[in-house]
Protein backbone atom coordinates (compact mmCIF):
# COMPACT_ATOMS: atom_id res chain seq x y z
CA UNK A 1 0.00 0.00 0.00
CA UNK A 2 1.87 3.56 -1.03
CA UNK A 3 1.49 5.67 1.76
CA UNK A 4 0.87 9.49 0.64
CA UNK A 5 1.69 12.56 2.76
CA UNK A 6 -0.96 14.96 3.75
CA UNK A 7 -0.73 18.13 1.41
CA UNK A 8 0.35 20.62 3.91
CA UNK A 9 -0.81 24.31 2.15
CA UNK A 10 1.94 26.44 1.65
CA UNK A 11 3.23 29.50 -0.17
CA UNK A 12 3.62 27.72 -3.10
CA UNK A 13 -0.01 27.05 -3.56
CA UNK A 14 -0.85 30.30 -2.52
CA UNK A 15 -2.18 31.85 -5.91
CA UNK A 16 -2.89 35.37 -4.95
CA UNK A 17 -6.49 35.38 -5.99
CA UNK A 18 -8.35 34.84 -2.53
CA UNK A 19 -11.19 32.94 -3.93
CA UNK A 20 -8.95 30.92 -5.72
CA UNK A 21 -7.04 30.09 -2.81
CA UNK A 22 -9.82 29.47 -0.44
CA UNK A 23 -11.55 27.08 -2.70
CA UNK A 24 -8.28 25.37 -3.36
CA UNK A 25 -7.51 25.04 -0.08
CA UNK A 26 -11.29 23.39 0.62
CA UNK A 27 -10.32 20.90 -2.60
CA UNK A 28 -6.71 20.11 -0.48
CA UNK A 29 -8.89 19.52 2.66
CA UNK A 30 -11.30 17.07 0.67
CA UNK A 31 -7.93 15.53 -0.30
CA UNK A 32 -6.39 15.13 2.96
CA UNK A 33 -9.79 13.78 4.39
CA UNK A 34 -9.61 11.13 1.77
CA UNK A 35 -6.34 10.40 2.37
CA UNK A 36 -6.70 9.92 6.10
CA UNK A 37 -9.96 8.05 6.27
CA UNK A 38 -9.46 5.70 3.18
CA UNK A 39 -8.48 2.26 4.03
CA UNK A 40 -7.53 -1.02 1.74
CA UNK A 41 -10.82 -2.07 2.92
CA UNK A 42 -13.38 0.60 2.07
CA UNK A 43 -17.06 -0.16 1.74
CA UNK A 44 -18.89 1.44 -1.82
CA UNK A 45 -21.07 3.77 0.06
CA UNK A 46 -17.53 5.35 1.42
CA UNK A 47 -16.03 6.07 -1.28
CA UNK A 48 -19.48 6.79 -3.14
CA UNK A 49 -19.43 9.69 -0.78
CA UNK A 50 -15.90 10.68 -1.42
CA UNK A 51 -16.11 10.80 -4.85
CA UNK A 52 -19.26 12.64 -4.77
CA UNK A 53 -18.45 15.62 -2.51
CA UNK A 54 -15.24 15.94 -3.78
CA UNK A 55 -16.42 16.26 -7.70
CA UNK A 56 -19.27 18.41 -6.30
CA UNK A 57 -16.87 20.88 -5.21
CA UNK A 58 -14.61 20.17 -7.87
CA UNK A 59 -17.40 21.61 -10.29
CA UNK A 60 -18.42 24.80 -8.34
CA UNK A 61 -14.10 25.97 -8.37
CA UNK A 62 -14.26 25.72 -11.82
CA UNK A 63 -17.34 27.32 -12.48
CA UNK A 64 -15.63 30.18 -10.35
CA UNK A 65 -12.41 29.79 -12.68
CA UNK A 66 -13.91 29.54 -15.89
CA UNK A 67 -16.16 32.72 -14.37
CA UNK A 68 -13.51 34.76 -13.86
CA UNK A 69 -11.58 33.67 -17.44
CA UNK A 70 -14.97 34.75 -19.53
CA UNK A 71 -15.49 37.67 -17.33
CA UNK A 72 -11.34 38.90 -17.62
CA UNK A 73 -10.98 37.89 -21.28
CA UNK A 74 -8.58 35.16 -20.77
CA UNK A 75 -10.50 32.91 -23.37
CA UNK A 76 -10.31 35.37 -25.65
CA UNK A 77 -6.48 36.65 -25.12
CA UNK A 78 -4.78 33.44 -24.19
CA UNK A 79 -7.25 31.13 -26.68
CA UNK A 80 -5.11 27.81 -25.80
CA UNK A 81 -4.02 28.10 -22.38
CA UNK A 82 -7.80 28.88 -21.41
CA UNK A 83 -8.66 26.01 -23.97
CA UNK A 84 -6.41 23.65 -22.08
CA UNK A 85 -7.27 24.81 -18.66
CA UNK A 86 -11.12 23.94 -19.20
CA UNK A 87 -10.62 20.66 -20.74
CA UNK A 88 -8.44 19.76 -17.58
CA UNK A 89 -11.32 20.57 -15.93
CA UNK A 90 -13.57 18.71 -18.31
CA UNK A 91 -10.85 15.64 -18.13
CA UNK A 92 -10.79 15.97 -14.22
CA UNK A 93 -14.76 16.14 -14.07
CA UNK A 94 -14.90 12.77 -16.14
CA UNK A 95 -12.46 10.62 -14.51
CA UNK A 96 -14.42 11.20 -10.77
CA UNK A 97 -17.69 10.59 -12.39
CA UNK A 98 -16.21 7.37 -14.00
CA UNK A 99 -14.71 6.29 -11.11
CA UNK A 100 -18.42 7.25 -9.24
CA UNK A 101 -20.41 5.45 -11.31
CA UNK A 102 -18.10 2.10 -11.09
CA UNK A 103 -18.11 2.20 -7.44
CA UNK A 104 -22.05 2.50 -7.78
CA UNK A 105 -21.55 -0.66 -9.70
CA UNK A 106 -19.36 -2.54 -7.49
CA UNK A 107 -16.08 -1.78 -8.98
CA UNK A 108 -14.02 -0.06 -6.57
CA UNK A 109 -11.08 1.83 -7.20
CA UNK A 110 -8.07 1.33 -5.29
CA UNK A 111 -6.96 3.76 -2.81
CA UNK A 112 -3.74 4.10 -4.60
CA UNK A 113 -5.14 4.54 -7.56
CA UNK A 114 -7.24 7.37 -6.03
CA UNK A 115 -5.18 9.30 -3.77
CA UNK A 116 -2.41 8.87 -6.39
CA UNK A 117 -4.65 10.82 -9.20
CA UNK A 118 -6.11 13.29 -6.76
CA UNK A 119 -2.92 14.13 -5.69
CA UNK A 120 -0.93 14.36 -9.20
CA UNK A 121 -4.15 16.08 -10.66
CA UNK A 122 -4.32 18.76 -7.72
CA UNK A 123 -0.95 20.01 -7.41
CA UNK A 124 -0.27 19.83 -11.19
CA UNK A 125 -3.22 21.78 -11.95
CA UNK A 126 -2.36 24.35 -9.20
CA UNK A 127 0.73 24.93 -9.59
CA UNK A 128 0.71 25.02 -13.40
CA UNK A 129 -2.33 25.37 -15.01
CA UNK A 130 -3.16 28.03 -12.43
CA UNK A 131 -0.55 29.88 -11.89
CA UNK A 132 -1.18 31.02 -15.72
CA UNK A 133 -4.68 32.42 -14.92
CA UNK A 134 -3.89 34.00 -12.07
CA UNK A 135 -0.78 35.94 -14.09
CA UNK A 136 -3.18 37.11 -16.21
CA UNK A 137 -5.76 38.45 -13.83
CA UNK A 138 -3.41 39.59 -11.59
CA UNK A 139 -1.98 41.62 -14.59
CA UNK A 140 -5.23 42.78 -15.85
CA UNK A 141 -6.25 46.33 -15.38
CA UNK A 142 -9.65 45.43 -15.19
CA UNK A 143 -9.22 42.62 -12.13
CA UNK A 144 -6.97 44.92 -10.16
CA UNK A 145 -9.91 47.55 -10.56
CA UNK A 146 -12.64 45.72 -9.60
CA UNK A 147 -10.80 43.91 -6.50
CA UNK A 148 -9.56 47.45 -5.24
CA UNK A 149 -13.59 48.01 -5.26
Amino acid sequence: MADYDLIVWNDKLVTGIGKIDEQHQILVNLFNEANIKLTTNNNAKFMEEITRNLLSYALYHFETEEGLMQKYDYIEDNIEDADTHIRQHRSFSAKVVAVHNDIKTGILISREDLLSFLNSWLINHILNTDKGLVTFLLASEQYRFNSQV
